[in-house]
């Protein structure tokens, strides 16, 4: 045995013999400079359990009572993993837990070696060989207790939201449930003003956790009274509800920011306000007929809104595609042609329509000027075929149809 072995078994006495209160120091570490971690007294006692086991087994390799091929993750340490796993808490707290206790445990180590250690050489060569180890140690148990979090998490998480949907579709079919008991289940209050959201994804860079991500924030910044609610429902699409408290507004503009910040292709459909357990089923109704839209239509809008009027009647229309495309086909003539230069002009008589046919505010709107404003128009009528007042109220429907059902009820 070398002479810095020797010494380093000293150490690592000393270690085992202030245990408690190297453990205790670490603990309130850790609370202090990872606000991450959990703070109720369960959790805390728990990682204090963590830190002792890991002292006392560090303390044991450093005496040369166990090989470094035999370190394996204490019990403690692996049910600590798995509760912060339960708990959500990013396993990135976790492992910065690992690096901040070897910190602090070196540079406690390094005085006693300075204190104890007369020699620097010798000092020099046990402090190395008390780094080498303490990093072995380290990555050994750290990829122990990620493993057991990564286990932990998958379970839990299939476990839960296999929980959550068949509560979330007994809520949705009308079914009399315990509300105390079911807000317990989903870990959401019912007894509140509600905002359903379908969210999903297009794009390879997005996925069900940036979604999750992305619902986390928008309540965030919509000052939402309480946890969002989110429900996977395959991989690619989530349901959600936002608690918005006794709010029954939502300011669109603020989900288009949100959703620009995250991953690309990511999209949104959102329902009305509700109240009540009834408000939860029936403004998730409205954010999935605003999706089947969306879906339908396969509109590049990153947003698309029930409270949209036209959203609504496209909702509608959408029912029944058969009786919907022999509609715009009749009421649209040669305008219903799936081509570039019949969309500019529908767009622009539908604008022109509901801005109640003027010139000047359809041109604001599109930011046209007014003479091609009025030489569109003048184009639409003419390929439909018939004056603008004939048919209005099909006229309408037949052109909101075409704007977001697109190629469903279009003539190739």
């Amino acid at each position: 045995m070398s002479a810095a072995e020797t010494e380093l078994r000293g150490v690592a006495g000393l270690l085992a013999e202030r245990r408690v209160e190297l453990t205790a120091y670490l603990v309130g570490q850790f609370g202090e400079r990872i606000p991450e971690l959990p703070k109720d007294p369960t959790l805390v006692e728990l990682l204090d359990g963590s830190s002792g086991a890991n002292l006392e087994n560090l303390a044991h390799l450093l005496r040369g009572h166990m090989p470094i091929s035999e370190v394996q993750a204490p019990a403690a340490a692996v049910e600590y993993a798995r509760r912060l796993a339960q708990r959500g808490t990013p396993p990135s707290a976790l492992l910065r837990a690992y690096r901040l206790g070897q910190q602090l445990i070196l540079r406690w180590a390094y005085d006693e070696i300075a204190r104890r250690v007369a020699d620097p050489a010798l000092a020099l060569q046990t402090t190395q060989l008390l780094t080498e180890t303490s990093f072995e140690y380290v990555d050994a148990v750290s990829e122990d207790v990620i493993v057991a979090y990564q286990d932990e998490r998958e379970r839990w998480l299939a476990n839960r939201s296999a929980v959550q949907r068949e509560t979330v579709d007994a809520l949705l079919r009308g079914e009399r449930l315990d509300l105390t008991a079911t807000e317990a289940t989903l870990g959401y209050r019912l007894r509140q003003h509600h905002l359903g959201l379908v969210l999903w994804t297009t794009g390879a860079e997005a996925g069900l956790a940036e979604s999750e991500r992305l619902l986390t924030r928008l309540g965030q910044r919509v000052g939402a009274g309480g946890h969002a609610l989110f429900v996977p429902r395959d991989r690619d699409t989530a349901w959600g509800w936002l608690p918005i408290g006794r709010s029954a507004e939502i300011d669109l503009d603020v989900v288009a920011e949100v959703l620009a910040e995250a991953a690309d292709g990511i999209r949104v459909a959102v329902g009305v306000p509700e109240a009540g357990e009834p408000g939860f089923r029936t403004t998730h109704l409205a954010a999935a007929a605003a999706h089947q839209v969306a879906l339908l239509g396969q509109q590049g809008a990153p947003v698309v809104s029930y409270a949209d009027p036209t959203i609504r009647a496209a909702a509608l229309l959408a029912n029944d595609l058969d009786a919907t495309r022999r509609m715009v086909a009749r009421t649209l003539g040669e305008l219903a042609a799936d081509t570039e230069p019949a969309a500019r002009m529908r767009e622009t008589l539908l604008a022109f329509v509901e801005d109640r046919e003027s010139y000047v505010a359809t041109a604001a709107r599109l930011h046209l000027h007014k003479n091609t404003v009025k030489y569109r128009v003048d184009r639409a009528i003419e390929a439909r075929g018939k004056p603008l007042g004939e048919e209005r109220l099909d006229l309408e429907l037949a052109l909101v149809a075409c704007r977001w059902l697109g190629p469903e009820v279009l003539r190739g």
